[in-house]
């Protein structure tokens, strides 16, 4: 799949673009979170963020480009993890029920050098048609302090505020967010 709107084009991530998307990932937690996070945060973040592989092997992680560069990914799930990483705690890849339960937003982000450019709204949309697309009448999200902006703007409305306590101990604000499709 590919979609192509306000010169940037959205097409299903691959198993190929893992070292692009780490870095871009890494790249955006450092810098987009660090007005919200400590640095000892930021550190201990990466224990509880990152990319769900299991979302690229479902064809539901998607990759945006501003030209011929890497500036965005995340995508939906059908599955119940609402967020982190292969290596993260408490995954399952139990599949939702779309009568009963949200679709997940997932692994949502931003090159610093391309915020404010349409990125991230390109990709909850394209996640929403697609979970609709899927049967689902809702979406849910665990969004970063950095995120909610954005999220709010989208028509996402606050659910709960959580800290995940990473295994130093370390506590990361985070907040769930939900909406209806």
């Amino acid at each position: 799949m590919e979609t192509r709107a306000n010169n940037l084009r959205i097409v299903n991530a691959c198993r190929n673009d893992l070292p692009k998307l780490r870095d871009l990932m890494r790249k955006s937690i450092e810098s987009l979170q660090a007005p919200f996070l400590t640095k000892t945060q930021i550190r201990a973040s990466y224990e509880v963020m990152g990319l769900d592989t299991q979302l690229i092997e479902d064809g539901t992680y998607f990759t945006v480009f501003a030209d011929k560069h890497l500036a965005g990914c995340g995508g939906w799930s059908k599955r119940a993890t609402l967020y982190g990483g292969d290596h993260s705690k408490g995954r399952s890849a139990r599949l939702l029920d779309p009568d009963t339960e949200a679709a997940r937003i997932r692994a949502m982000y931003t090159h610093p050098d391309y915020t404010r450019r349409g990125i991230g709204r390109l990709i909850l949309e394209n996640c929403e048609q697609a979970a609709r697309n899927a049967g689902f009448a809702r979406a849910e999200m665990m969004a970063t302090l950095a995120g909610v902006p954005l999220y709010e703007a989208c028509g996402y409305a606050k659910i709960e505020e959580v800290f995940d306590q990473t295994s130093d101990g370390t506590k990361i604000p985070l907040i769930r967010m939900g909406k209806p499709l």
